[in-house]
């Protein structure tokens, strides 16, 4: 707690002496690791889990830009197993059908809604703080939350979101992969929990549940109009979260609504590596650093309500592209915002073990990217 009271005195500082002199960027809560935040968590008994047969369902309750008001979204406990990841009936990058060993971590209930997301990404909560309509609840963690590298607003977030953005129960949607794991670390400072993406094997180990089928509700889409929302019934976008059947662990719209940003940069031959032994890490992360000119190839997952039937299988891989970005008209385009990709989205995800400081790193926003877009953009 000690390192987290010297962040944020030194932030609370900088915030005073930055009309004064240009902003250090490098002090940002974004350049450093999100570990020393985990120590004196907000007290949440449920949350609290040694192993994980001591995993429970909780609730994580934040602090909406209203006095009084808190938005809460339940994180369901996944139990650690090994399962056939891919299809040998699908797509040729989701085969050969691996097994895969996944450990213990909760997942989000639903897909991440905009009330949650616009927080941070609005910077809604930092804005009530600074005008004072909202009290800190935790001054050393919101001080530093509050001063996270935030997203540049968005041109037209009624593109973004179907228009739906500033209505409750609504998954929050175009953002870049980037801007969905920044959140998870504003997340991390806030609560003291570890938040991130989950992997693409994590992912997929969730969407199944245990079932071995095309779909978690069957091998056709015979049932589909009873557990995902997709191209043939939402022809005006996606839909308020939970509104379909939950798969057999409790999870809503693993299928269609959004696809669902993973951690994994895109490999078509990353099932191949792991079957003869060669894959590296839990996920898949590119060998090349990430730039501010190329935030493609990454992948999602779930299918959408732009998709047909069969991509919203559990096994279906999506691949970002510059399509996405289309009418972006910035240079370089934004990394925060996916001006043509209203259909994605995120959950969150938190492991019951404590990363490794390495690990932690791989997984989180590589802050040379956010220090490098804003040399090259000052908005």
């Amino acid at each position: 707690m000690k390192k987290l009271m010297l962040l944020a005195a030194a932030l609370m500082a900088a915030a005073v002496s930055c009309a004064f002199a240009q902003e250090d960027l490098t002090q940002n809560p974004a350049t450093q690791s999100s570990l020393p935040w985990l120590e004196n968590a907000v007290p949440n008994a449920d949350a609290e889990a040694s192993a994980e047969a001591d995993m429970k369902v909780y609730e994580e309750k934040l602090q909406t830009n209203i006095a009084g008001e808190f938005y809460t979204f339940k994180m369901i406990p996944i139990k650690g197993g090994t399962f056939t990841m891919g299809s040998e009936n699908g797509e040729a990058d989701e085969s050969p059908a691996v097994e895969v060993t996944v450990k213990p971590f909760w997942m989000e209930e639903h897909e991440t809604t905009w009330e949650e997301f616009q927080l941070f990404a609005l910077a809604y909560l930092a804005k009530a703080h600074n005008s004072k309509a909202v009290e800190m609840a935790n001054p050393e963690r919101d001080a530093v939350a509050d001063a996270m590298a935030m997203p540049t607003a968005p041109y037209s977030i009624g593109s973004i979101s179907y228009d739906n953005s500033s209505k409750k129960g609504y998954p929050a949607s175009g953002m870049t992969r980037y801007a969905a794991q920044m959140y998870c670390k504003w997340l991390t400072a806030i609560t003291g929990r570890y938040y991130r993406l989950p992997t693409e094997a994590e992912w997929e180990y969730a969407c199944r549940a245990g079932t071995t089928t095309e779909y978690y509700f069957g091998d056709d889409d015979s049932a589909i109009d009873e557990n995902a929302w997709y191209l043939a019934n939402s022809p005006d976008g996606y839909h308020e979260i939970m509104q379909k059947n939950p798969n057999p662990w409790g999870l809503y719209d693993m299928a269609g609504n959004v696809c669902e940003w993973v951690l994994d940069d895109y490999d078509k031959a990353a099932y191949k590596k792991i079957a003869e032994g060669k894959a590296e890490g839990e996920f898949v992360k590119a060998k090349k650093a990430k730039s501010v000119y190329k935030m493609f190839d990454e992948i999602a997952r779930g299918g959408s309500c732009i998709d047909e039937a069969a991509d919203c299988r559990s096994a279906r891989r999506i691949v970002s592209n510059k399509e996405w970005k289309k009418q972006d008209p910035q240079f370089p385009q934004s990394i925060w915002w996916m001006t043509d990709a209203p259909f994605v989205g995120f959950r969150v995800v938190r492991p019951l073990e404590t990363p490794s400081a390495e690990a932690a790193a791989a997984m989180e926003p590589d802050f040379n990217v956010w220090l490098k877009y804003k040399e090259l953009n000052s908005r």
